[in-house]
């Protein structure tokens, strides 16, 4: 069967990070495989399970694409997007990857296609294993810590706070509502959808991005 792209939700596998800051692209494939699951005409199986990627195949926006969760862990993330890329027949420009920002607030999220990796240690390694940026990529905002000594290897791998925490579904949400959009109707109008969407306060917003210059780049695993 040819599908028409890749959906990669980036994190790390296991228990211990399943509700984790760095893990929220894996919480958008699962809020997709939810989706799947209720819906008949998505037509989602799983067809794959290797040590290094767990993937499935769904009808989405009007197409089959596959959904994946590297199991190789942030830093090798890279090789797994390689390996369903070789074997599928992908190129880069049909990847779309879910990472967590550190840039964003919980409650903002941005699409773009290629560029910097802002430290990201999933993305680095994808751009490794493809030799080259042009893949797109969902941002999806998890915030910096108020606190700037604090190292981001430790707050990437805490679990949101409650009260972003309960944001998340709409998050989730929304996000899929872009990608759907974004392979029905094109980048320029998924951009706008997923580009405005916002439940943080201005404060919120303003704290974080004033954070930006001051807090290290992170080296997290």
């Amino acid at each position: 069967m040819e599908y028409k792209s890749v959906i990669v939700g980036l994190g790390n596998p296991g228990p211990k990070y399943a509700d984790t800051r760095h893990n929220i692209g894996f919480m958008l494939i699962d809020s997709l495989l939810t989706m799947g699951e209720a819906r008949k005409n998505m037509r989602l199986e799983r067809i794959e399970e290797s040590g290094d990627y767990e993937l499935w195949k769904i009808k989405f926006a009007g197409a089959y694409r596959l959904l994946a969760k590297p199991q190789t862990y942030m830093n090798r993330s890279g090789k797994a997007v390689a390996k369903i890329c070789g074997r599928h027949g992908l190129t880069p420009d049909k990847v779309m990857v879910i990472h967590d920002e550190l840039d964003l607030p919980v409650g903002r999220m941005k699409l773009k296609k290629g560029g910097g990796n802002n430290g990201h240690n999933g993305l680095t390694s994808i751009q490794e294993f493809l030799n080259t940026p042009s893949f797109y990529r969902l941002r999806l905002g998890v915030g910096r810590p108020d606190d700037k000594y604090k190292p981001i290897s430790d707050w990437v791998l805490e679990p949101f706070l409650p009260e972003n925490a309960s944001h998340i579904p709409e998050v989730m949400a929304h996000a899929s509502k872009g990608l759907d959009i974004f392979y029905r109707r094109g980048a320029g109008f998924a951009t706008q959808h997923i580009n405005s969407f916002s439940i943080t306060v201005p404060e919120e917003k303003e704290k974080t991005e004033e954070r930006k210059e001051e807090t290290p780049a992170r080296t997290d695993s």
